[in-house]
């Protein structure tokens, strides 16, 4: 039986001047293809992005700018970390802020295809010093109508497995308020947007490539595992939500952070906790409404007499630009 092809999948991911964060997965190759759209298609290609052949164990060799080569090793779910500290990297990033890297299998293996040459890139954000703030924001129901709200969750199933990520539209000008925070009050800012999910890693490239063909600005896009009663990776301490929106905040401790979320599920509850966690560190909260009157009649309640930040339930993206200029965040 003739094998698939080798590949790297390299995140975007984000670190600091001085600190090294990359983080991808070594995969065969399935030959997804985000275009096909027959139902039988899109079942197919959802079925390979769950069903994932990993190459576990193996060395890795990561090329970036200034360093020397770095040896890195895939776990037994074929994911590579590299989380170290490093030579000033400032120079070597462009005018948004992100440093491209190289990595590639080690050994070459003649027995098996690789793509790309063995020579995948990818990329790590610093945010630039004069930054305004960052924004962290959720993707489902957020940016991207999937239906976590409604009933029995099956409109998840569709939109998922029966949609190409090219065929998902985002929600109504949400890309165009996400370029206006990017850009901040000056219009030059490169304010560093974050995208959190609950999605699995196996979603990764679909979400990329949605966020890409919307225009979104460009951010590290984070996910988590998808576990298995056999699943030997380390769980984290925390839920992965407020795992990644604490890590984000103490690598960037001088940064406020505007935090975009949903009230279709537990956004309200979480960033309520991080304001607790973070004092001062919370510049405002924006949660879109969804099409489930009991969860909008709790979650309105929970903030009507709340103060500590501004918080606005966005019905239209029209309201949170406007919400968003009478406090200084655009033009």
């Amino acid at each position: 039986m003739k094998k698939d092809p080798l590949q790297i999948i390299a995140f975007k991911t984000y670190g600091t001047d001085a600190h090294l964060y990359l983080k991808g997965r070594a995969l065969e190759d399935e030959d997804i293809d985000l275009e096909k759209k027959s139902w039988f298609s899109l079942l197919v290609n959802s079925w390979k992005r769950f069903e994932t052949d990993e190459i576990r164990r193996t060395d890795l060799t990561l090329k970036v700018s200034n360093q020397n080569k770095i040896e890195s090793k895939s776990d037994a779910e074929g994911y590579f970390l590299v989380n170290q500290s490093s030579g000033i990297l400032s120079d070597f990033i462009d005018s948004e802020g992100w440093l491209e890297y190289e990595v590639s299998f080690t050994s070459l293996q003649k027995s098996r295809k690789i793509q790309l040459d063995n020579c995948f890139k990818g990329e790590m954000l610093i945010p630039k010093a004069d930054s305004s703030f960052g924004v962290i924001s959720d993707i489902d129901d957020t940016i991207l109508h999937t239906g976590v709200a409604s009933r029995l969750k099956w409109q998840v199933v569709v939109n998922t497995f029966f949609k190409t990520p090219h065929k998902r539209k985002a929600l109504e000008g949400s890309a165009e308020f996400y370029h206006l925070l990017h850009n901040g009050k000056t219009k030059d800012e490169a304010n560093p947007i974050f995208y959190v999910s609950n999605s699995p890693w196996n979603l990764y490239r679909y979400l990329d490539f949605f966020l890409r063909v919307n225009e979104f600005p460009k951010g590290p896009i984070l996910l988590r595992d998808f576990r298995t009663p056999f699943d030997r990776t380390p769980k984290t301490e925390l839920a992965h939500k407020y795992h990644e929106i604490y890590n984000i905040l103490n690598t960037y401790p001088e940064l406020n952070f505007i935090l975009i979320g949903d009230c279709g599920e537990n956004d309200a509850y979480i960033y309520l906790d991080v304001v607790k966690e973070f004092p001062g560190r919370i510049a405002a909260i924006y949660l879109r409404a969804v099409n489930h009157s009991k969860k909008m009649k709790r979650i309105s309640s929970l903030f009507e007499d709340y103060k500590k930040v501004p918080v606005l339930i966005v019905e239209k993206s029209n309201d949170a630009l406007q919400h968003a200029k009478q406090h200084g965040f655009i033009s």
